[in-house]
């Protein structure tokens, strides 16, 4: 049997322990995984520098220690650009670990970007009516709200963090109430608990970013 290496980064720190199983068990023995994170070089009193300013977007992830950091998009780049290129010479593919846009970051191998995935997978299923999504943070609304205008589609959202103690399945249930017909959960944070509770809320399809994203990835290696 072939092994083969896929990386995984994430914009917080590594290991994913909460995350990296659940793309383990879609991509099987036979490849390993090889974890990298945006901030594994700064310490817990370094964190307040990767803070979102002013109009910057902000995005959200898990460290080490079992807490989640904000982190503002400007800062976040050449710390992830850095960790990538790293991350490239010890593997032949990547895994981005989070659903946020990244244009600026160069790559010299394939790398899988959730982002893409997602909403190709969408306009795929659903080519008009309403999508709902359920994002981590209220400062996220009107950011991810533009990123999915591209789709064409009338857009609904609700607020249930996946990294606290947050009601998932009522912000389905809301959703669904506005008329949505597909759910997405819009961060890799979500879980497959998650994902069965929006679907006990909604009663409609739910689309889950880390395992939809490690099965087209799965299909590569």
């Amino acid at each position: 049997m072939t092994v083969k290496s896929i990386g995984v980064l994430t914009i917080g720190q590594s290991p994913r322990t909460d995350l990296t199983p659940s793309i383990q068990h879609i991509l099987g023995d036979s490849v390993i995984i090889v974890e990298a994170g945006a901030l594994d070089r700064l310490r817990d009193d370094e964190m307040h520098s990767i803070q979102p300013e002013g109009q910057d977007s902000t995005y959200i992830s898990k460290l080490r220690n079992g807490q989640s950091v904000k982190i503002g998009k400007s800062k976040l780049l050449p710390l992830l650009q850095e960790e990538l290129n790293k991350l490239e010479e010890q593997v032949s593919t990547v895994i981005m670990l989070c659903t946020g846009d990244f244009p600026a970051i160069e790559h010299k191998k394939p790398l899988f970007y959730p982002d893409k995935i997602l909403s190709q997978t969408v306009q795929a299923i659903l080519d008009k009516g309403k999508l709902g999504l359920i994002v981590p943070l209220e400062e996220q609304r009107n950011s991810l709200t533009k990123k999915w205008d591209a789709s064409g589609l009338e857009l609904c959202i609700e607020v249930a963090s996946p990294y606290h103690e947050s009601d998932v399945e009522g912000a389905a249930r809301n959703l669904k109430e506005q008329g949505a017909a597909l759910i997405v959960l819009d961060c890799m944070g979500y879980n497959e608990d998650h994902k069965k509770d929006a679907i006990k809320g909604s009663e409609l399809p739910v689309l889950l970013p880390r395992t939809l994203t490690a099965r087209i990835a799965a299909e590569y290696v």
